[in-house]
This record gives structure tokens, C-alpha cells and sequence, in this order.
């Protein structure tokens, strides 16, 4: 069975990510896992910036014009290099010609695809899902740009069978091909912020009517 991967990720996801054995970061509205780059440079200390920036976004790095790291005038050399005040780091080239530094690695990790994951959600959303059969009350966190079956996919640990019912916004079928917003569910926290209440007292919610089919993924 294919295994289901999110799209998109919330800052809170990519945080819990933090360790040098589980290392991701974010740039750029880009999410990516540098893990196998930890394990290939275990022990370097070019490795150091990543691993203190591990779970971060690290977008300030970065020129969003060029997509490439900062860059700046070398006051010694006059030469234009790469800024990096958080110290150099792995595919950094020396800031003066050296024997022991190869660049045969062929793309930096900043620009090798293989480490991206996904998007980082540019606005998180809380939704109550309530299971008329069970009448079980579930607060979830979901990307604002998920679709309906994306955000089942996030509701499955708390019931396997979700993709058996159908999920209702206000007594309409949602289109489950959809986010939030295209089924007509707004997103009225600016709204509850500027009125000085608290949006999660007001979360919308969503019903799921069971089908009896028994759909388990």
C-alpha cells in the first residue's frame, strides 16, 4: 500500500524535527529533511550551524531574489562571498583558497531537491471534528492549504474508518477535493484578534454522518 505524505507542514511539525538524526528546516516557504546530509558529515564541524538551526526556518539566510545564500564584500579580499554570520557551513566555500576543501559535491544542499519535503503552510487553522455515530470531539491543527482529504489523512489515527462517513460543514457536503476556505469554512481569526476574543472559543466544526461502507486506508 502507498504510503500517504503530507504536502504541507506547519512550523510546529518541522520543530519536533530537531535532532541530528531527525533534522529538518525550513527556507523560503520550502520544508526539507537534511538528515542523510547530518549522517554523511557526522562529525564536522561545518555541520554545527545546521545542526543549532535543526527544526528552524532559516529563510534569513537566504537572498529571496537569487534563492541562493546571502552574499556580501569581503573587506580583506574585496571579493564578493557568501554571508554567513552564523559561521560557515557544509558546501560554504573558505573565504581564501584551500588543498583540503573539495567542491566536486556537485549541488549545495540548498539547491539539491532531494532533500525537499514539502511546503511550509504559510497559516496554520484549528478545526473541531465531531463523529455523530461515536460522538467523539476532535480539536485538529491543519494546514490552511490542505485539502478535506488531506486533513482526513491527519484525522485517520483517531478514527481509521474516517474515509467511511460523510464530512459536513453548517448541513452541506464538503468537496473533498478542497481546502477550508473553497468549502465556504472562513478563517475569522484576524477577525476574533481584532475584537479582542479568543478564536479558539468559536472553532468551526465539522460532522461526519457514517456511511457503512467501512473504507480503512
Amino acid at each position: 500500500m502507498e504510503v500517504f505524505r503530507s504536502r504541507y507542514y506547519s512550523p510546529e511539525e518541522v520543530s519536533v524535527h530537531n535532532r541530528p538524526g531527525d533534522l529538518w528546516v525550513s527556507f523560503l516557504g520550502r520544508v526539507y529533511d537534511l538528515t542523510p546530509l547530518a549522517k554523511e558529515y557526522k562529525g564536522d564541524l561545518l555541520l554545527k550551524p545546521l545542526l543549532e538551526a535543526a527544526g528552524k526556518d532559516i529563510s534569513h539566510w537566504f537572498n529571496p531574489k537569487t534563492q541562493d545564500i546571502q552574499t556580501h564584500i569581503d573587506p580583506l579580499t574585496g571579493c564578493l562571498k557568501y554571508y554567513t554570520p552564523q559561521g560557515r557551513f557544509i558546501h560554504i566555500p573558505p573565504p581564501l583558497p584551500r588543498s583540503d576543501w573539495a567542491n566536486d559535491f556537485g549541488q549545495p544542499w540548498w539547491k539539491d531537491p532531494k532533500y525537499e519535503v514539502g511546503v511550509l503552510s504559510a497559516k496554520t487553522r484549528r478545526i473541531r471534528i465531531i463523529n455523530t455515530l461515536t460522538s467523539q470531539d476532535q480539536l485538529l491543527d491543519v494546514c490552511s492549504e490542505e485539502t478535506m482529504w488531506e486533513i482526513l489523512h491527519r484525522y485517520l489515527p483517531y478514527n481509521a474508518h474516517a474515509a467511511s462517513y460523510t464530512w459536513k460543514y453548517e448541513g452541506v457536503n464538503l468537496d473533498m477535493d478542497r481546502n477550508l476556505q473553497q468549502n465556504h469554512i472562513p478563517d475569522e481569526d484576524e477577525e476574533f484578534y481584532n475584537l479582542g476574543m479568543d478564536a479558539d472559543d468559536f472553532t468551526p466544526a465539522i460532522l461526519l454522518y457514517f456511511n457503512d461502507d467501512l473504507t480503512e486506508f
